[in-house]
């Protein structure tokens, strides 16, 4: 028997999987969590989210710098009419000084420190930032829940392309024995030609479905083997089991509707957005260029060299502790034309907001009242496959007491198929319908998933 080895990186085990052996949807969610380029992306942009939280903080801590410049400098000096005194010189007025350096060597060292105390700008900023990583989380549990339907509609798919393709060999096998059958009785003269070529014609048609079949198949496990990274030949999945009696939808529309309306990711990103043009808007307002920082510096400059009067230097050592107050008083109208762009941006935001719950709150509708229908038409479906049923076994009686035709039995193997399809694709759809709603409500996470496993065959 045929082993593959897959290694969860969620797990960072490994595990002998045997192939006969089902995947079942939490399987199969798990492996693309960690496979799946999709995730990837989602997780990599909640990372950035986290650093741009570190961003935020780091705005109100302080900032100091060290600069340093060397270079050649030339200075001259002229001072007269100064005041001079020194003890045992007296006083003099009417003094002069001279000083000059010609491309002399010149450095400067200057250590500063700035700490922000009020900056309404800042301020903004930050509260940018923060939402900015709100939203990258968002994001990262809506590319969650997506890949979850992604991967369940990739699962159902592949029961289904292997449902079909089952149930088309095994009317084929059925045809075929009609076929060898309807030729030896018209050799006996008991059946007439026609029913030989009404067995062939059907016999090829079903040779070109199953073809067609194996191929959808191969697409769909290809595909959920691209999703997981699991080997295509070992996914074997576990059809819908009966949903008779089952209620998908326990809660009401509006129940529904109230839910998503406070929890849809989709809705809170957008007002996150709406958040953060309101933050821009006071960004630019008069009041949010006006900063006042405490400031901190220590610098030396020194000069020397050559000049007119001989070997000079001159050195300066300063520092200063202070508070420092910035208030723009004209910027050609740039702040007021940034502040009525913000205006415009947060409108906008807005109308995305109602957009975007408005589209959430009509998908709930159509994806619960889908639930409703659709449990009402899986209950007409299973009495529609066990009326098809009982017709095949009477046409199969019938064709034995020469009461029907060949015809007659090809048709009803071919609906007794399609009814039991259908019957299967019903089962699917509720339960993507009832992982969509919780989607929606964004609640789908792996018990949701595990639930939905409960729901299929053993």
């Amino acid at each position: 028997m045929r082993r593959f080895l897959i290694r969860p990186l969620a797990t960072a085990a490994l595990l002998l999987v045997n192939a006969a052996q089902a995947t079942d949807l939490l399987d199969v969610w798990r492996a693309a969590s960690q496979h799946d380029p999709v995730a990837a992306i989602a997780q990599a942009e909640r990372l950035g989210g986290d650093a741009r939280r570190a961003q935020a903080r780091a705005l109100w801590r302080p900032a100091v710098v060290l600069s340093g410049t060397a270079g050649v400098m030339s200075n001259d000096t002229r001072m007269t009419g100064a005041q001079f005194s020194a003890p045992g010189f007296g006083e003099s007025t009417g003094v002069g000084f001279g000083t000059s350096v010609h491309g002399g060597t010149s450095t400067r060292l200057t250590l500063q420190a700035r700490q922000p105390l009020w900056n309404p700008e800042r301020v903004a900023q930050s509260q940018q930032l923060n939402i900015a990583a709100d939203a990258a989380d968002l994001a990262w549990q809506v590319a969650r829940q997506d890949l979850m339907l992604a991967s369940a509609q990739r699962y159902f798919d592949l029961s289904f392309a292997h449902a079909k393709l089952v149930l088309l060999q095994k009317q084929k096998a059925a045809v075929d024995s009609a076929l060898i059958e309807a030729k030896d009785r018209f050799s006996l003269g008991d059946k007439p030609i026609t029913d030989t070529h009404e067995a062939a014609a059907r016999a090829q048609g079903l040779q070109a479905q199953v073809l067609a079949a194996q191929t959808d198949l191969e697409l769909a496990r290809h595909a959920l083997a691209d999703t997981t990274g699991m080997a295509a030949s070992a996914l074997v999945t576990r059809a819908p089991a009966s949903l008779t009696g089952v209620n998908l939808a326990t809660e009401t529309l509006a129940d529904w509707q109230n839910r998503v309306a406070a929890q849809n990711l989709g809705v809170r990103m957008q007002m996150a957005q709406l958040r953060n043009a309101a933050q821009e808007l006071a960004k630019h307002s008069p009041q949010g260029g006006v900063t006042v920082d405490l400031v901190a510096q220590a610098g030396r400059d020194r000069l020397s060299g050559n000049g007119n009067y001989g070997a000079a230097s001159n050195t300066v050592t300063q520092g200063m502790l202070g508070v420092q107050l910035n208030l723009p008083l004209y910027t050609g109208g740039w702040r007021s034309a940034k502040q009525e762009e913000a205006l415009r941006q947060q409108e906008k935001a807005q109308a995305e907001v109602e957009r975007a719950r408005q589209q959430a709150g009509q998908q709930t509708r159509a994806v619960w009242m889908g639930l409703q229908t659709g449990q009402a038409s899986l209950l007409a479906l299973q009495e529609a496959h066990k009326a098809s049923q009982a017709r095949l076994d009477a046409t199969r009686l019938g064709r034995q007491v020469g009461d029907r035709t060949t015809l007659d039995l090809l048709q009803a193997e071919n609906d007794a198929s399609a009814a039991e399809l259908s019957l299967l694709q019903a089962r699917a759809a509720l339960l993507m319908g009832r992982l969509r709603l919780q989607a929606l409500a964004g609640q789908l996470d792996e018990a949701q998933l595990d639930s939905v496993n409960t729901f299929l065959q053993p």
